[in-house]
């Protein structure tokens, strides 16, 4: 029996859908919203890359969600529905960090060399990114942290002769900072996608590493912040 299985990703402003038949890509429906819209789309994105594939709910044999680091509303919304269909269909619940499965996404389409270094970075607002490190054959050297990012911040690795790959939402907004810095190259269109989250889905269910749906909460990172209105009066 095939295990199909269906991605979320809803951590950035980018809300995501894909649905794989052993680790392969059967259908993928997303879009950028700068408004995250999440809330609206994500249910009728969800049907619509069921009826690409051509599966009913009941052929699924798992759910994934991207966990965080990201969005604290958007990683609400996406772990909800996850966690919402996983019960109701009584399948498992795997989750994969997002800067695991972007990495992943840009390894499997870029050919790199042990010289490179990819930095999947998250915007987490003003000049500060959730980041780490990860190598040219995917291994992660860093914990994730939440980061503010200067033009030294990569000094270590380009004086080795490395070229530092910045990758995800966070990254864009480096462009100017980094544009004279030769070995630090921004790939500000390269964002989270629910397609990159397949290997690491694949590995999980062969693995059985499941969530408990009664505990399993996103990966935030940091506590929410709550920012009280103004008065206009």
């Amino acid at each position: 029996m095939s295990a199909n299985i269906l991605h979320l990703e809803t951590s950035t402003k980018t809300c995501s859908v894909a649905l794989s038949s052993d680790d392969k890509l059967l259908s993928l429906v997303e879009s950028m919203d700068l408004n995250y819209s999440h809330a609206e789309k994500l249910n009728m994105f969800i049907e619509e890359a069921m009826n690409k594939a051509g599966l009913e709910m009941k052929d699924l044999s798992a759910i994934a969600v991207s966990k965080g680091p990201g969005s604290f509303t958007g990683l609400r919304i996406g772990v909800s529905s996850a966690k919402g269909l996983a019960y109701a269909l009584d399948i498992p619940l795997i989750s994969c960090n997002t800067l695991h499965s972007l990495a992943k996404g840009f390894l499997l389409n870029n050919a790199l060399s042990s010289s490179d270094l990819i930095v999947p970075m998250i915007d987490a607002r003003r000049e500060e990114v959730y980041m780490n490190r990860v190598d040219n054959m995917g291994e992660i050297l860093s914990d994730v942290e939440a980061k503010v990012i200067t033009v030294n911040s990569f000094d270590d690795e380009t004086e080795k002769g490395m070229s530092v790959h910045l990758i995800g939402d966070g990254a864009a907004k480096f462009e100017d900072l980094f544009k004279d810095i030769q070995n630090v190259i921004v790939h500000k269109e390269f964002h989270p996608s629910a397609q990159y989250m397949l290997p690491l889905s694949g590995a999980s269910f062969k693995d059985e590493k499941f969530e408990d749906l009664a505990y399993f909460e996103p990966y935030y990172l940091k506590d929410f912040i709550a920012i009280k209105p103004r008065k206009i009066f």
